[in-house]
């Protein structure tokens, strides 16, 4: 087959038409339409029309032009995901405030919601909050006995058995101790705090009323009252357990009779979680509404491409070099099917290699010279800026003298 009689050549002008991109993501923008006829006629001239001709048809051109807008979508879009992604992780894809393009074009604030959601996981095992639920339970001691089951307590607390899957995780295993609060105002120690301390140390803090007109700071009170629920554990505790799988053995031995120091006492309690709750609230952030639809990483942040039409002329300009150099490549890769074209009398080399090679070079530049760009438009790297202003700023006012004002 002869190149030279079977080549399709550009005529030197198109009419776009609805339909002719591959995907038509932009198709029904208007200056789409009209600038994918006008982009045509820049990249055919760009390599060589009409001196030369362009063995091009316009849907190449359409398409090109098309990936060129992709690919800057998708280089603005990942900026926008690194910015953006800890603001709304966890957030229902189907909100009220998504539109239909999605996040693309909102401008989406800071907030701590992704913190708080992890503090409060955090909260869960310091005992502190979270959302996980807290259940407690009974054990009934019987003398002599000193071995229960956790799993047959916690299932008569919830009311139902637990599967096979369900394993409880023990927080608190308590006795019939004065709570903490009780012993943490005392009127008949004085005014001073030492003498208080002094009877909770050795558990006679919960003989008396309670009423302290000491003004003590906020941290203060909070210290001593984690001091004497370590006290109630560690140190005053009559008793003392062991936990292996779901049974509990209480050391010593519990009797009838009891004594001063270690009397009986009939129940224990326990506070406890479900081992299947905390492992649901780690995938859901304690919104147990979602179930699918939220946002959890990069591959699902709804974010879809740039309008055509909310592109600024910086943003177009790459659209059209990035374009024209995809036309390079393929007007390369055609060319490249031939090495040569025969002539009378000799035959002429094509430079289709030439072509795929610049415009490989060329893609790779600007897509570098972009993701430069945009780099610095991250939202801490405009942090960053502003407060190397700041601090310039600073150091030139310092150097500005203070006016003397004479009264």
């Amino acid at each position: 087959m002869d190149y030279s009689e079977n080549k399709p050549v550009w005529p030197g002008s198109s009419s776009f038409a609805v339909g002719k991109t591959p995907f038509g993501f932009f198709d029904n923008d208007t200056e789409f339409q009209d600038h994918a006829d006008k982009f045509a006629k820049y990249a055919a001239q760009h390599v060589g029309y009409p001196i030369m001709d362009i063995e091009l048809q316009d849907i190449n051109f359409y398409t090109a032009f098309e990936a060129a807008v992709i690919e800057y979508s998708n280089q603005v879009n990942q900026v926008n995901i690194v910015n953006n992604l800890v603001n709304t992780i966890g957030i229902d894809t189907a909100s009220n405030f998504m539109s239909e393009n999605g996040l693309t074009g909102a401008v989406v604030g800071n907030s701590f919601g992704y913190i708080t959601k992890l503090s409060k996981a955090y909260g869960t095992e310091a005992e502190s909050g979270g959302y996980s639920i807290w259940y407690s339970a009974s054990i009934d001691m019987n003398p002599g006995q000193q071995t229960y089951s956790l799993r047959e307590a916690a299932e008569k607390a919830l009311g139902q058995p637990l599967s096979t899957n369900d394993g409880i995780e023990v927080r608190r295993v308590l006795h019939n101790v004065p709570p903490a609060l009780i012993r943490y105002f005392d009127p008949f120690v004085g005014t001073g705090l030492g003498s208080q301390q002094l009877l909770d140390a050795f558990d006679f803090g919960g003989y008396s009323p309670s009423v302290n007109f000491m003004l003590m700071p906020l941290h203060a009170d909070l210290m001593r009252i984690q001091t004497i629920e370590f006290n109630d554990r560690i140190r005053k505790s009559h008793y003392s357990f062991d936990i292996h799988g779901d049974n509990i053995r209480i050391y010593p031995v519990p009797t009838t009779s009891g004594s001063i120091s270690t009397p009986f006492f009939k129940n224990v309690w326990f506070e406890f979680m479900l081992e299947q709750d905390k492992a649901n609230n780690a995938v859901l952030f304690g919104n147990t509404a979602l179930t699918t639809g939220a946002i959890s990483d990069a591959s699902n942040i709804p974010y879809t491409y740039q309008k055509y039409n909310s592109i600024n002329d910086m943003g177009r300009a790459w659209i059209i070099r990035y374009g024209s150099a995809i036309i390079k490549e393929m007007l390369g890769r055609v060319r490249g099917k031939y090495s040569s074209v025969p002539i009378p009398n000799g035959e002429v080399t094509l430079d289709g290699s030439d072509l795929v090679s610049q415009g490989q070079t060329e893609k790779e530049a600007l897509i570098t010279q972009l993701r430069e760009f945009l780099e610095k438009m991250t939202k801490e790297q405009m942090l960053t800026r502003q407060n190397t202003e700041a601090t310039q700023m600073n150091e030139m006012m310092a150097k500005i003298p203070l006016r003397l004002y004479v009264g």
